[in-house]
């Protein structure tokens, strides 16, 4: 990350009894991590980001988590978000994605390797991206197979990893241990 770092994350001697709270939460759900650790020094907007990033990573969302890590990879490069890549990279071959898969994010939805219906996928992130809005042909395409909450789902998606993106490099979040960038 060419960054400097902004805001850093939270050391344990700076927590308060909330932010322990809320961080030995993370360390006992799967480790703590950099983000975790910026966005818990605002504690109110942390907690309702928090809301919507375990509806899209989580049960209650209707997305395949292939599928869902996709459009987070795509928007993740589209943004620029070296943070989100690195940690969404992981996450992506733990749903599946073969290492050219996610390779194939970079490269855009008229790469000619993709399937149809993860081209549709990326095309749709690329078009978020651009005009805040799915253009009708890809909405058709996309609801060939999703139903209604799905295609919400994919909005939700990629709006919530773009927030993510903006908040980390505008903070200037450092990579955790052991994870490579871009």
């Amino acid at each position: 990350m060419t960054e400097d770092v902004r805001i850093p994350p939270l050391r344990e001697d700076e927590w308060n009894d909330a932010q322990r709270a809320m961080l030995q939460y993370a360390y006992q759900k799967g480790g703590f991590y950099n983000v975790i650790g910026t966005l818990a020094r605002h504690e109110e907007a942390s907690a309702r980001l928090g809301q919507v990033g375990a509806h899209v990573l989580g049960p209650t969302s209707t997305l395949p988590p292939r599928d869902r890590e996709l459009l987070i990879l795509r928007t993740a490069w589209l943004c620029g978000a070296e943070y989100e890549w690195a940690q969404h990279v992981q996450i992506g071959r733990k749903a599946g994605l073969r290492e050219d898969e996610i390779q194939h994010c970079r490269r855009g939805p008229d790469d000619p390797d993709w399937p149809a219906f993860d081209a549709w996928l990326i095309r749709a992130a690329d078009e978020l991206h651009a005009d805040q809005r799915i253009g009708d042909v890809t909405w058709a395409a996309l609801a060939e197979r999703y139903d209604t909450l799905q295609l919400m789902d994919v909005v939700f998606a990629v709006g919530q990893y773009t927030l993510v993106a903006m908040a980390l490099k505008s903070f200037g979040t450092p990579l955790d241990e052991g994870l490579a960038g871009f």
